[in-house]
């Protein structure tokens, strides 16, 4: 039987990785795997903590560049991560994980507010917490988001999944055929070479508080089982 390397985890999914080939809205096989997927590390005993984006239905950069108020293009695109938290939620309990969303914006007819003792607790109950809504004020990302929440509840690795590259490289792989791979990399160079794998807020929150990232693709079935599993998947980011 394959043994989990980590405890407790924060999964972070990016909203595109939910719309998978249709770029846009969700994929229903997609969420599907992704919660098969996750049932398949619940069952290893792992605590699970997921933060979802909402760019497959809202990026609140596009709304300030349409002039749109950059807080109220935020408070949207918050609004789309619930909705894929909601929809991760079921697909999740339809495959019999107890799962809970906690939203940083209140809307109790749907969801829990995010309490962080709360959140613990229903870890510890090896249920799956959906953190939604991002951190409840603009001008953070999901990725800033991903961070904070692992370091309120103690989690050893952010388990970033991507649907379109399956590491960090130093160019973009589909723009330069020539691009490298990092194996592994600290967060210093992340931000010295700029590679954007996350904000610098995002990755300041995780140097600081000593939170490996891990970096892979979503794409292949099983490489979430493989990346707790500790198998050499994607790229592993670390404060030194």
């Amino acid at each position: 039987m394959t043994t989990a390397r980590y405890k407790r985890i924060v999964l972070k999914l990016s909203g595109e990785a939910l719309s998978g080939e249709l770029g846009y809205g969700l994929e229903p096989k997609i969420i599907q795997s992704i919660a098969k997927q996750v049932r398949e590390i619940a069952e290893m005993g792992v605590e699970i903590a997921i933060v979802v984006g909402g760019g497959n239905i809202w990026r609140g950069k596009v709304g300030s560049e349409m002039g749109m108020d950059r807080a109220n293009a935020d408070y949207m695109g918050m609004l789309a991560t619930v909705m894929n938290s909601l929809a991760l939620q079921d697909s999740l309990e339809n495959y019999g994980v107890e799962t809970r969303v906690q939203t940083s914006i209140e809307m109790r007819q749907v969801a829990e507010p995010y309490i962080r003792r709360k959140a613990i607790r229903h870890l510890e109950k090896k249920r799956v917490v959906i953190f939604a809504a991002g951190t409840g004020n603009p001008y953070f990302s999901t990725d800033t988001t991903a961070a904070l929440r692992a370091a309120e509840v103690d989690a050893e690795v952010i388990l970033m999944a991507k649907n379109n590259v399956d590491g960090v490289y130093n160019a973009d792989p589909k723009l330069d055929k020539t691009a490298q791979k990092y194996d592994s990399l600290t967060y210093m160079q992340m931000l010295n070479e700029e590679l954007g794998v996350m904000d610098s807020t995002a990755s300041s929150l995780c140097m600081d508080n000593d939170i490996p990232l891990l970096v892979f693709s979503v794409s292949e079935e099983g490489n979430i089982k493989r990346a707790v599993s500790g198998e050499e998947i994607g790229t592993l980011v670390r404060g030194k």
